[in-house]
């Protein structure tokens, strides 16, 4: 779960609140007085340091009478997919922006290898959505990424006491999910 910075100052500023009254809204062990006033602050740029807990999320939600789902994005991620991000990103770019549930249908029906780890992510962010409390039909892909993780290099033998170089390629796979504030968009 991670907040969404845009979301989080244009309703702050709807409620005429402050960082200070959020930060005092947000204290807890460790996250007092100028380091809550901080953190708040770098929610509101959409910085993730120090990263937000549930419970602060949570307490946001309270001291802005908002719904949680309102501002944060549920994040998932696999890390060391066994592929390349080249063919992992074919998928994770047919997904960006579609609605949740047209996602996972298109994952079901897709015959690349990588649509098993994608769909994996994309279930557990949906898992996570649910678990907080968000609406389902409303969830769409907000972000979708495939980063290049770690290389497992091998050698295949040839003639004359040489070798050739094998590598194979891992990929680390991020989504996330947030419902879709307008009435339209994209299914």
């Amino acid at each position: 779960m991670k907040i969404r910075g845009d979301k989080l100052s244009s309703l702050a500023k709807e409620r005429g609140l402050s960082a200070e009254q959020l930060a005092a809204a947000v204290e807890r062990d460790g996250l007092k007085g100028t380091a809550a006033v901080s953190a708040v602050k770098n929610w509101m740029r959409g910085n993730d340091h120090p990263r937000c807990r549930p419970t602060d999320c949570a307490k946001l939600a309270n001291a802005l009478g908002v719904e949680l789902s309102a501002f944060v994005k549920f994040t998932s991620q696999v890390r060391n997919h066994r592929g390349s991000p080249r063919k992992a990103g074919l998928l994770v770019d047919l997904i960006r922006g579609k609605k949740a549930q047209t996602a996972e249908s298109l994952l079901t029906f897709t015959t690349k290898r990588a649509a098993l780890n994608v769909k994996k992510c994309l279930m557990a962010a949906l898992a996570d959505a649910r678990n907080f409390g968000a609406d389902v039909d409303k969830l769409y892909v907000v972000e979708s990424r495939c980063d290049e993780a770690t290389r497992m290099k091998r050698f295949h033998q040839k003639d004359r006491g040489r070798a050739h170089s094998i590598t194979k390629k891992f990929s680390h796979i991020t989504l996330s999910v947030a419902e879709r504030s307008g009435k339209g968009g994209k299914k």
